[in-house]
């Protein structure tokens, strides 16, 4: 919904700011400015508030780059307001909105992308599957891995499962120490390792297999 909002608000600009290059208007100047800057520091101090937790969670990244593009906004809006007041150049206020609209545009379409891969049970964008797999591969005893999944339970939480092929068995030792690395190194709070220790073939070791 937030992506959504974004998207829909650079339609609004862009949409605005083409007809307005096309019969330009009178600007408001001195009120424009007094207000896109309140605009600026409550819209900037209240990005600054999720700035700490965008990188970590989905919500609070979406409530940032909102905050932010609003703040942008505003920036803009003072940045064309002051330059038409100098210089009567109508056309400077439509250009700085399309050129925030693009901005906006970009950040809105990442923020959609992550929304989607999360709906879908994607591997987080942050997280190398091939790396992971070639750090399960490498553990003593592992002669192979396989069934192989990675995939964001929220926006703050990451789930892993596979199967593990290792001859010499396994113990509880081992396990806490694999599950604590996953976690350290991958960020992957939530792994489940099945461990193959009779030499059976596996139904799901076929790569093609889900």
């Amino acid at each position: 919904i937030n992506a959504g909002l974004l998207l829909l608000v650079v339609g609004g600009i862009a949409v605005e700011a083409i007809d307005r290059l096309r019969n330009p208007g009178e600007v408001a100047g001195s009120t424009v400015l007094w207000v896109a800057s309140l605009g600026i520091v409550i819209n900037g101090a209240t990005a600054l508030l999720f700035m700490r937790g965008r990188d970590t969670d989905l919500n609070i990244r979406g409530a940032y780059l909102h905050m932010a593009a609003d703040a942008g906004v505003s920036f803009g809006v003072v940045v064309a307001a002051l330059v038409t007041i100098w210089t009567g150049w109508l056309w400077v206020d439509p250009v700085v909105s399309l050129i925030i609209a693009v901005v906006v545009l970009l950040s809105g379409w990442e923020l959609a992308r992550d929304s989607v891969n999360l709906a879908l049970d994607a591997v987080p964008r942050d997280i190398a599957l091939p790396e992971v797999r070639d750090y399960l591969a490498a553990l003593d005893g592992v002669s192979e891995v396989h069934d192989l999944h990675i995939w964001a339970m929220s926006t703050n939480e990451t789930a892993l499962t596979a199967h593990l092929v290792r001859p010499g068995g396994t113990d509880d030792a081992f396990l806490h120490q694999v599950c604590a690395e996953l976690s350290r190194r991958f960020n992957i709070q939530h792994p489940t390792l099945q461990i193959e220790a009779d030499g059976c073939a596996c139904k799901l070791a076929p790569a093609d297999v889900v």
